[in-house]
């Protein structure tokens, strides 16, 4: 808990100062200024009075426990005063300074001692290098930004203290109410996760904003959003998700995935409401803290133009939402209402020269149709056009029952209607797309709270076979898993393997053909070569004994004119797979947040289209069943447009067995299955192809590391 840092009974502020522009100074005017009723001890070794208030030399001088000890004097003197405060028993302490880690070598050797003290003393640490913390319910604010923003149900934390300032401006220009503002800075000690935990517990908090720039622990993020987005949501906007240096990767898998992939994915699983802007961060925020959150995706739209009303309506398809019909009775009651001109479709078009009564209306006869889930109401400004008043009637009508979101189109003809709607709590926005995107954002977050209990399926195994060959592998510092090995690990964990053979001569792979049964598969097998096609490693539909025979000299001779110095081991003989539809499951392991499992189908809709899907292992049924509804090949994997449908069940089941094998084995960083072939439903799909990438085994270990 944090309460010492949120609700202390006593606050020191531990370089404060007589300068105006002074942050020292700033600090301690706001926190007089903004109402905080317990004791505040201004500390500087000046001396003199401040605010009315004596001037410390130092915190013992205080002469009692302090809860809280904000700090601003320069870098090098900070652990300094961290150890007095620890002295004092202090419960936690903010460093405004700058001069840590951001700046080099050894402000971060500054910034480990400072943790370090606190660490050991109990006192929770909020930055260095951040702009403070502000409170609303107890007239808190010991920051030092320009404003104390009104009382309300957003809480807001951000990485940068540059932001925080901004979402404050932009918060008062919204006329919205903040419940917390946190500037977290260098993330010392206390962490998003902190803020996540904390916050999601805070009664007068309805939604949590937050701005980020890296994520300090991928697992306990995850786990700390996923319980928060359950009882609120959460609405991040990450920057610096397509930094340069993602690593060389085999797979196609490890190819496609990159850290906003990553990001992507931890986000999907824990609820998160993603902003791409800045602009949308505070459109979600706002729709969230003012408006329920949707039962069903169709919307009704309310307008006295046409042109806004189909671009809603094309913004509301796009966002894969639904266009709302409207009851036939309560339709054919509202036409009687209207003039004959007006369209009581959707949209509902009540013509330009509508007065606020019109709205109302229009606006009770959505609400009170249960086969409309959400409601936009739009507004341009024509000559007999009352914004204000319209406004205000829509305000009266509202009753909480499903959401309803406005955009009042224009500019200075609508501000006096905008200004009313944000007096009244009602969600605005400058253009029918804003306002659908909100809603769309409100839609998902809804769709997620209702989704089924997270059940992970957990198959039987042969794990033991598994840990022979990857200890083996590790050990021996083959860390490139070729085809028959990952084959054989494949098949430990239930896939359907085709038979097959390693042949170390013509004679053997005609010998295996026969045992095995034509047609079949041959492929060369080697630890230096992953693609193996490319070079003329693979031939397919060999029918007999002497295409075999050939192909297996053709392939040795590609192989040592191409890659004369890969190592061969043989040529893997393996039954043909019947045809069927080429999709391929794989899995990286993202330094963050552990295995992401991918799924797409093969051939050009992963090469081109990148038609992917990545979700974080473990994962359950149904989340394997939403990987492969979100791809654009959905329809064609169901059999529509003529064609036959494939066994869905059955790759869901293989994206399961993979997320199993990937997180009961951490030693595997990378896996492909490519191509499973995927038959009609009933049948069993088949592992045509897969390889792996080991990490290297632990210093220490006694395993030959490198490959």
């Amino acid at each position: 808990m944090l309460d010492k840092l949120f609700f202390p009974k006593s606050i020191a502020v531990v370089g404060a100062s007589r300068s105006p522009g002074k942050v020292g100074y700033d600090i301690l005017h706001n926190l007089v200024q903004a109402g905080f009723a317990g004791e505040i001890f201004p500390v500087n070794p000046a001396g003199g009075k401040l605010f009315g208030r004596m001037v410390r030399p130092d915190l013992a001088a205080c002469g009692r426990e302090i809860d809280l000890v904000v700090v601003a004097v320069p870098a090098a003197r900070v652990a300094d005063v961290a150890r007095q405060a620890a002295d004092l028993h202090a419960g936690a302490m903010i460093v405004i300074s700058a001069g840590f880690k951001e700046t080099g070598e050894e402000g971060r050797r500054r910034e480990q001692e400072l943790a370090v003290i606190c660490h050991r003393a109990g006192v929770r640490l909020l930055g260095p290098n951040c702009l403070g913390l502000i409170n609303t319910a107890n007239g808190l604010n010991a920051s030092f930004a320009a404003r104390m923003p009104e009382a309300g149900n957003i809480a807001v934390f951000s990485q940068s203290g540059a932001l925080c300032t901004a979402m404050l401006d932009m918060a008062a220009s919204r006329h919205l109410g903040l419940s917390r503002l946190v500037s977290i800075g260098n993330k010392a000690d206390i962490t998003e996760v902190d803020l996540l935990q904390e916050l999601a517990m805070d009664d007068a908090t309805r939604v949590i904003v937050g701005y980020l720039e890296d994520i300090s622990s991928g697992d306990a993020f995850v786990k700390a959003a996923e319980e928060a987005s359950n009882r609120k949501p959460v609405v991040l906007l990450k920057s610096g998700t397509t930094a340069a240096g993602r690593r060389a990767a085999a797979s196609h898998t490890g190819v496609l995935a990159g850290q906003e992939t990553a990001y992507g994915a931890a986000f999907k699983r824990a609820g998160i409401c993603r902003a791409d802007t800045f602009d949308a961060l505070f459109d979600y925020a706002t729709a969230f803290s003012m408006q329920p959150v949707p039962t069903g995706k169709r919307i009704l739209i309310i307008t006295n133009a046409g042109g806004p009303g189909t671009m809603a309506a094309d913004a509301v398809e796009k966002a894969g939402m639904e266009v709302a019909v409207l009851d036939r009775n309560i339709a054919t009651a509202l036409r009687g209402k209207l003039p004959a001109a007006a369209s009581v479709g959707n949209p509902v078009d009540v013509l330009g020269d509508a007065d606020p009564s019109r709205y109302v209306d229009a606006l009770q006869a959505a609400l009170g149709d249960p086969s409309v889930d959400a409601i936009i109401v739009l507004l341009t400004p024509q000559a007999m056009t009352r914004p204000a008043e319209t406004a205000r009637a829509i305000a009266g009508r509202v009753d909480g029952s499903k959401p309803v979101l406005a955009s009042f189109m224009g500019g200075s003809d609508v501000l006096p209607g905008r200004l009313e709607l944000a007096a009244a709590g009602l969600p605005d926005y400058e253009s029918p797309e804003r306002a659908v995107a909100a809603l769309k954002a409100m839609y998902r977050y809804g769709v997620w709270q209702r989704r089924p209990p997270r059940l992970v399926t957990r198959f039987p195994v042969n794990r033991r076979r598994v840990e022979r060959i990857i200890s083996r592998g590790q050990r021996t510092g083959r860390l490139q898993v070729g085809e028959v090995r990952a084959k054989d690990i494949l098949r430990a964990y239930g896939f359907h393997v085709l038979d097959g053979h390693l042949a170390g001569s013509p004679e053997e792979a005609v010998e295996i053909a026969r045992f095995i049964g034509f047609p079949v598969a041959m492929k060369v097998v080697s630890p230096d070569i992953i693609h193996k096609t490319d070079l003329g490693g693979v031939s397919l539909h060999l029918g007999s004994a002497r295409e075999v025979e050939d192909a297996f000299e053709l392939m040795m001779l590609r192989i040592r004119r191409h890659a004369p110095g890969a190592g061969i081991e043989g040529i893997y003989v393996e039954r043909m797979a019947e045809r069927g539809l080429e999709v391929i499951i794989g899995m990286t392991r993202d330094p963050q947040f552990g295995p992401m499992l991918m799924f797409g189908l093969g051939g050009i809709f992963v090469e081109v289209m990148k038609d992917v899907t990545f979700h974080l292992a473990p994962i359950t049924a149904d989340e394997a069943m939403q990987m492969l509804r979100s791809t654009r090949s959905w329809e064609m994997l169901q059999g529509k447009r003529g064609r036959k449908g494939v066994d869905i069940a059955a790759i869901a089941g293989g994206l399961q067995r993979i997320s199993q094998l990937t997180t009961d084995f951490s030693q595997i960083i990378e896996l492909d299955i490519n191509p499973l072939i995927v038959g009609e439903p009933g049948s069993d799909p088949v592992v045509a192809d897969a390889r792996m990438t080991l990490a290297a085994a632990p210093a220490g270990s006694g395993r030959k590391q490198g490959a």
